[in-house]
């Protein structure tokens, strides 16, 4: 699968438009969970593939080149990823949707289990 490009057309949309590809590269499994590992700074590879619940190698790094191609993530002399700082504005793009998430968890209603009133 090709890396998602402003003014190409992306999955789900032939506008070209820099959000839809955006979403399509971040609606990728575990690409927004590997920018959110490196917000605090340069992560080898093993170390993060922990941080995402181990995942598979190759699925790390397929997303990694993915963000490389992307120019969200940088590869070190040391061998560790970080984000650029194209990948910082899109953490801190992300940061006001964390906040949000927070508040939407507080606004559901939490069913009871089968049996829990019993």
């Amino acid at each position: 699968m090709s890396v998602p490009r402003p003014g190409r057309p992306v999955r789900g949309s032939s506008t070209g438009r820099p959000l839809m590809a955006a979403l399509d590269l971040f609606g990728r499994r575990w690409n927004l969970r590997i920018v959110w590992e490196l917000r605090h700074g340069a992560v080898g590879f093993r170390a993060l593939q922990q941080r995402c619940d181990d995942m598979s190698s190759s699925v790390l790094r397929q997303r990694l080149t993915e963000l490389l191609d992307a120019g969200l993530v940088e590869q070190r002399p040391d061998a560790a990823y970080a984000l650029t700082e194209l990948g910082h504005g899109a953490y801190r793009a992300l940061r006001p949707l964390a906040r949000w998430s927070g508040e939407w968890a507080s606004a559901q209603v939490v069913d009871d289990p089968p049996g829990a009133s019993d």
